[in-house]
């Protein structure tokens, strides 16, 4: 097994979450299954690529609505996560059915403990046809689990997800102040 992906298989249906480790389950047509893949990606070398860059940063661009940023940051943030320079590092994770991107997160590490939170949320996004499925909050499940340390977030005062993350106890501690040159 590649330590560079680690990998869980959930199956959706519009009444229940149920967990699938073993083999994806047969889609239930009548009740409109998925079979979704949770999947950690720490960087990109080797030849078991299962998304590019690129998939996954069009994914964020596309679905991030009015709260993202242009498709270049995005790849920046990415490269940062796969620890593309010294001292960088991170991950991302995905949501997925097949070949088909369903949610994101991508985690950038601070390696600045103890007097800042290790870990920034810096993008997460899910599908429009996987809202309100727990595809979110699954995603922040495995994010959670997968980080040891704090983890800091920006988030718009009118986006909906601030909601998802109160439930997951994140709190608004401080005032972000930014001097922008």
């Amino acid at each position: 097994m590649n330590r560079d992906h680690i990998t869980s298989k959930k199956t959706i249906t519009r009444r229940f979450l149920s967990i699938n480790n073993l083999e994806p389950t047969t889609p239930n047509r009548e009740y409109g299954t998925m079979n979704i893949t949770y999947t950690q990606i720490k960087n990109d070398k080797g030849t078991d690529v299962l998304f590019t860059r690129d998939q996954i940063a069009d994914f964020l661009y596309e679905h991030l609505d009015e709260y993202g940023d242009q498709k270049s940051a995005i790849l920046k943030c990415i490269g940062y996560a796969y620890g593309d320079n010294p001292g960088q590092g991170g991950f991302v994770q995905l949501a997925h059915e097949g070949d088909e991107i369903l949610g994101v997160v991508i985690i950038n590490d601070t390696n600045m403990g103890e007097y800042i939170p290790e870990h920034i949320l810096v993008y997460i996004a899910v599908h429009e046809k996987t809202r309100g499925k727990g595809v979110g909050k699954q995603l922040m499940e495995h994010v959670i689990k997968a980080t040891k340390g704090d983890i800091a977030l920006h988030v718009e005062p009118d986006n909906p997800a601030k909601f998802l993350y109160e439930k997951f106890g994140f709190t608004n501690k401080y005032l972000e102040m930014r001097l922008k040159k």
